[in-house]
């Protein structure tokens, strides 16, 4: 219950953040989209600060799930960050959820229930070795850089999908290596932990994965990107669980028919609130022109 509390609350953390920082990124100079400059720039914004308090209080939250529960577990919950947000954008908008904003609700919070009932996400596998630790770590890192890579052909609107995609790749990742950290901590203390690589790449994913995202909240709407980074994470989250963490989930063919189905319910839901009119529409008024590109995008999404 303890975890559940923990991710449900740092989903409404996480959620509240991310419409409060796409509200002060879209009024962002385009000059700076994909540029460290951009976070240089948001410092000075009250706004953004205040949602980016509310982002580090969802992830302290997170992290603490993550040290009692399962990844495969914790990834789920934390999709219902969109249920925040959209409550939020709809006290902005002062829009109806309608037919379209409870199915997508109900979608959802039926896609979470089915996949954690049917999963029954648990731990004490035996965890990977290290090839195919470092496989999975690279095709999910290989995926987020190849999405940023792609963006940079696309008009200026069209590139927030990706961007959050990749957002939401590197996202659920750092979960994965979150709590591989809380693990070292817990086994070796802090000084034990600190000598190894992961909290230093947990580190240089929030700072990258930050810069992607206010890239896609500046570039358009929030509809075009939050159901995006929504959907992505938990499954890069669940990925890296069961790849290399050793979170076990129920094989049997019922239950992998229904973990199957909750997860695609997750995806759709988050698709259907994400599209609601009632996410903010506001963007870029001339979202067509291309930015000038920042020093990210010209070393090809590395930073």
């Amino acid at each position: 219950m303890l975890v559940f509390v923990l991710g449900v609350g740092a989903a409404c953390c996480i959620g509240l953040g991310f419409v409060l920082q796409q509200h002060a990124a879209q009024r962002a100079p385009r000059a700076d989209f994909l540029s460290w400059r951009l976070l240089l720039g948001l410092v000075r914004d009250a706004e953004w600060l205040l949602g980016i308090t509310f982002m580090i209080g969802g992830q302290a939250l997170s992290a603490l799930a993550l040290d009692r529960g399962e990844v495969s577990l914790v990834e789920p919950l934390l999709a219902t960050n969109l249920l925040f947000a959209m409550a939020l954008a709809r006290l902005l908008t002062r829009q109806c959820l309608g037919r379209s904003g409870w199915g997508g609700v109900l979608l959802l919070a039926l896609g979470v229930a089915a996949f954690i009932l049917a999963g029954r996400p648990r731990g004490g596998g035996a965890e990977a070795d290290a090839l195919r630790h470092w496989l999975v770590l690279g095709v999910v890192a290989g995926l987020a850089l190849l999405l940023v890579s792609t963006s940079r052909g696309l008009p200026l609107a069209a590139r927030a999908t990706p961007l959050a995609l990749a957002a939401g790749l590197l996202y659920g990742l750092q979960d994965a290596l979150t709590r591989t950290t809380a693990q070292r901590i817990d086994s070796l203390g802090l000084g034990g932990a600190l000598r190894g690589w992961e909290p230093y790449t947990v580190a240089a994913i929030g700072v990258l994965g930050l810069i992607l995202v206010q890239s896609a909240f500046e570039a358009a709407p929030l509809r075009m990107s939050l159901p995006a980074l929504t959907a992505a994470q938990p499954l890069a989250g669940i990925a890296c669980g069961v790849g290399f963490l050793g979170d076990r989930l129920r094989v049997t063919s019922g239950a992998m028919t229904w973990e199957a189905v909750g997860l695609l319910c997750i995806v759709l839901g988050v698709v259907v609130i994400g599209r609601h009119p009632a996410m903010p529409d506001a963007g870029p008024e001339d979202a067509g022109d291309a930015p000038t590109p920042g020093p990210l995008e010209r070393t090809g999404g590395r930073g």
